[in-house]
């Protein structure tokens, strides 16, 4: 077992690349099984969920490789539609697999996703989508059995902006005859990342970023090569972080305008930041106010995936600040977390009300879920003493190597086995 050791009260100062999206990569990654050739994914991070989809793939008879830090995925062999429920269990976005499998070979067969336990998250409105595009699902004992000999486009609409349930239509109409227009789809940036890919490999995808997206299928497709955004919530984290330490930091790799709801918030909160191209600079005295009331909504509101961010970076601030959480049940499990080491936060249902303290102090504390447990890095950095960090896991599912990071902007921490 691993744990992170983290000491406050050192300022933040420096640059830093942004590591590549995990949100944006996934789909991706799903995608390249679309086509039967070799695709090549550049500024593909390292993290677990990225493992955890090569091993999807290998299953379904995928070869990978790592060249020049680039993954190189060749579909041409592959030979199995089913994904065992060891593999669908270590993620959330496995499920993405299931229109991508149907596209390719017209049955799919897989069992309910895993992730982090942030409440509800039912995938019905990926099935309906898949069976209005022809798709007979069964579904029993957890298993998704899916037949689609032959798919007909469809006009689909999604009853609320869902990424993944977007992703998934997307990548199933890639498969299907005529136009399929999707409405109401997800708006993040993500979508356009798959839409960019799939017209790379010859597909016709286009409206993505807006509420409406239109996929021409049975296209001929081949193979492609991408590059993957810059992660923006990796971002937002550290630039929370800097906004908590104090100092100045200049972060580059994310499109400022896919940040625009948190660098608001933390200008509101006394930050000065300036954004230019694809470059976020952040100059913090380390002393926050509190803002108006933070309520998380689909792209382009504030991300829920940024929240605990925020509301670590605002644990010492002057005032009281209130939090809405908008897009999952259980988004506050690391808030009992931040109580061990001082922080004020009462949490009625979704919402939290965050009321600043003077000091915080090192505790021994464990990861609840990825940004749970990014939140609680952000804490320790702030606090007196030390913070000692278990379950790991979590974080290492969506940041590459954050205490590599952080130590990069002149943070003590570091990672020890125990």
């Amino acid at each position: 077992m691993q744990e992170l050791f983290v000491e406050g009260g050192n300022r933040l100062c420096g640059e830093l690349t942004i590591q590549g999206s995990k949100n944006g990569v996934l789909p991706v990654l799903a995608a390249t099984i679309v086509c039967a050739g070799e695709c090549r994914v550049e500024n593909c991070p390292h993290l677990s969920d990225v493992d955890a989809s090569i091993a999807i793939l290998r299953h379904l008879g995928c070869c990978t490789r790592w060249e020049d830090g680039a993954l190189i995925v060749n579909t041409t062999h592959m030979d199995r539609n089913e994904v065992p429920d060891a593999l669908m269990r270590e993620m959330r976005s496995s499920v993405i697999f299931l229109g991508a499998i149907l596209a390719r070979q017209g049955e799919a067969v897989l069992s309910y996703p895993g992730g982090c336990e942030l409440g509800p998250r039912p995938i019905d409105m990926h099935l309906a989508a898949l069976r209005a595009l022809g798709a007979e699902i069964e579904e029993c004992g957890g298993t998704l059995r899916c037949t689609a000999k032959v798919m007909t486009a469809a006009e689909l609409v999604l009853p609320m902006p869902s990424v993944g349930a977007t992703e998934n239509a997307i990548l199933a109409a890639c498969g299907a005859e005529g136009t399929t227009v999707i409405y109401n789809a997800a708006r993040e940036p993500e979508i356009t990342e798959l839409q960019d890919f799939l017209n790379a490999m010859g597909a016709e995808v286009c409206g993505a970023g807006g509420s409406i997206v239109t996929v021409t299928g049975k296209r001929t497709l081949h193979g492609g090569a991408h590059r993957v955004i810059g992660d923006r919530i990796v971002e937002a984290t550290y630039l929370c972080a800097a906004a908590e330490c104090g100092g100045e930091v200049r972060l580059h790799g994310v499109d400022y305008r896919a940040l625009s709801t948190v660098t608001a918030a933390l200008s509101e909160a006394g930050c000065e930041i300036q954004s230019e191209e694809e470059t976020v600079t952040l100059r913090s005295g380390g002393r926050l106010r509190a803002i108006r009331p933070v309520r998380t909504a689909p792209y382009p509101g504030f991300p829920t995936d940024a929240q605990p961010a925020l509301m670590a970076a605002l644990l010492r601030s002057a005032g009281s600040t209130v939090f809405v959480e908008n897009i999952f049940e259980n988004r506050f499990r690391h808030v009992d977390e931040l109580a061990r080491m001082g922080a004020d936060v009462r949490v009625a249902g979704r919402v939290a009300v965050v009321s600043g303290v003077r000091t915080l102090h090192g505790a021994r504390v464990k990861c609840t879920d990825l940004r749970g447990g990014a939140a609680l890095v952000l804490a320790g950095l702030q606090a007196e003493g030390e913070t000692r960090l278990t379950l790991l896991e979590h974080i290492d599912r969506g940041y590459e190597s954050i205490e590599r990071d952080l130590s990069a902007l002149g943070a003590r921490i570091e990672r020890r086995n125990a």
